[in-house]
Parts: C-alpha cells; structure tokens; sequence
C-alpha cells in the first residue's frame, strides 16, 4: 500500500473515535476508546497510542501523512487545547506537542466542531455549500462557521462557540463558570438536566418517572417516541431554547442551511421540528424559510474523524 493516508481523532466528552481515512474520504480501519477514565491527558495519548497502534503497523507508518485531531476549545493556531469544561483535564493542554512526541508523527489540532464542518463541507450534507454552521448536539454544544467557503476562526482559533452563548439569562450554572449558556440547556447533558428538574418539580405522569437507575438522553428520547407526552414537551422546550439561539445565529452569519450531528440530532424530528418551529418564530423577517436545517449525512463519529483527518491535506 502507497497511498497517503491520514489518522483523525475526535476526541469528545465522553468518548474518543479514531479512524486511519485516505484522501478519498474512506476510514480503513476506525474504533472507539473512553476519553474519562485518564487521570492526565498524557495518560489519555498514551492509551490512545496503544489502540492506534495495531491499525498503524497494518497501514505502514510510513503511508501516514500525519494526526489531525479535532477536540473542545482546540486552537488550530497554537495546537493547545484551551480549559475545555467538557473535558477530565483542566487547563491548558499542549495536545499536538505530545501527540507528535508520542508518535513520531506531524500533528495538527482544531477545535472538534470545526473538524466536524470541514468533514460536512468536504464529504458530507454541507458539499457545495460556502455559507452553513454545524452545530455538534453531544456532551455539549459546539458549532462550525463557515462563510464564503472559509472555516471562520477568529484572529485566536476560537471563533463561533454558539454553545457558550447566554440562551437564557441568569440562567444554569455552566462548566465553563458562567450561567444560562446554550449546552446547559441543548445538548445530550441538557435534555438530561431539563428531566430531572421538571421530575422533581412536577406530577406529570410519564414514562420517565419509571426509569431504573441513571436517566439518559436515550432513554428520553425513546419515551418521546412512544409518544410520551412529558418526554415531547421536554424536547419542545429545548427546540424553543436552540432555535431561538440560532435565530440569533443567522441573523449574523445568513447560513444557506444548519447541520446538526451528535448524540441528541440522533432524535431526527423529535429536535428538528420545534428547533425549527421556534427558529422560524424567532426570525428576522429577511431571513424567514431561508434556511435549512438538516441532519448529518455522515455517521455521528465519521463527520469529526473525517474532518480532522482532512486537517492534514
């Protein structure tokens, strides 16, 4: 094997997927690892090193280009990543540095909702497109701007970060150390926190109530489909929440469509359809039924190992 070949890893919140991907946009070999679980980041790399490496050693080191690494709060101008609250480690990371030490390979780093944009813009729904966002609904909320074909970064790597824009004033207490921001309420972690408030709060008779053991976003949006009508409303809720952040985010940027991806866009309608609904509500007469939302259509995972492979092209 001669072709050019190039590792991306998403690491997220939770987990970490890792793909060996050609320039054709194929992932050859890909797997999965816990990111929680390393008391330091090197400790996490070096578990990373030891999955990665049989897939290295199959491929010849020598075919790999490089490391892209999507990741929260990454800055494509220093390689660093920058006190991410959704992260184990605090502070800041030097991450290409030990990845190119662990490795032995060039590294290159970008914030993981970027990464996720450039995998859109190159390989999936956002093909063709020069104007959209990418809004990642996982552990947290990140977001990808792109206009006029170009990822905007800002002059310090960390441009449009709609998860930590205040959605609600004075509102919940954020990892990040402010309160009412967009994640607390849009993501996997937020529909989670909107259950158990309105659980203990209300009387409601739900499905949700008979849970056993830790609630999830899964497990409400299983209920949701079953029709449940608490389980709606808390999606209903939180679409009114997103949308009308995004209202807000297109009168900035006039995006030709939102891309949604991640654990909660998993929903489809159940966050699509109010999203949209309170969007639309919320809109600027001259953007109204201008932009489309849509769900990713590459595999949760992919989007982001795609896009931080592509890093390296």
């Amino acid at each position: 094997m001669n072709q050019p070949l190039a590792i991306g890893i998403d690491t997220g919140g939770t987990n970490t997927a890792y793909g060996i991907v050609n320039r054709n946009g194929e992932i050859l070999i890909k797997g999965t690892l816990p990111t929680t679980g390393h008391a330091t980041a090197g400790d996490y790399i070096a578990a990373l090193k030891t999955e990665l490496l049989p897939a290295i050693e199959k491929v010849g080191k020598e075919n790999i280009v490089g490391i892209g690494i999507g990741a929260p709060n990454g800055s494509v101008y220093t390689g660093e990543i920058m006190f991410a609250p959704n992260l184990p480690w605090r502070g800041v990371i030097p991450m290409v540095k030990i990845i190119e030490e662990e490795f032995g390979l060039k590294a290159t780093l970008n914030n993981d909702a970027n990464a996720a944009a450039i995998g859109e813009m190159m390989y999936g729904a956002a093909k063709g497109m020069k104007d959209f966002i990418v809004v990642t609904l996982g552990t947290g909320l990140g977001s990808g701007f792109v206009a006029n074909g170009h990822m905007i970064y800002g002059h310090d790597g960390f441009a449009g970060e709609l998860g930590h824009v205040i959605a609600v004033r004075d509102g919940r207490k954020c990892n990040c150390g402010r309160n009412g921001c967009l994640e607390r309420y849009a993501s996997a972690t937020g529909i989670v926190i909107t259950a158990n408030e309105w659980l203990s709060e209300r009387s409601d008779a739900t499905l949700l109530r008979n849970v056993d053991g830790v609630l999830t976003g899964r497990i409400i949006q299983e209920a949701a489909q079953q029709g449940d009508a608490f389980a709606l409303e808390i999606y209903d809720y939180t679409g009114k929440i997103l949308g009308q952040s995004l209202a807000d985010a297109v009168a900035i940027t006039s995006p030709e469509a939102i891309i949604f991806f991640g654990g909660l866009a998993r929903g489809g309608s159940l966050i699509i359809d109010p999203t949209r609904k309170h969007m639309e509500e919320n809109m600027l007469h001259i953007y109204k039924n201008k932009v489309a939302l849509l769900q990713s259509t590459l595999p949760d995972a992919d989007a982001a190992i795609l896009g931080a492979s592509a890093l390296l092209w």
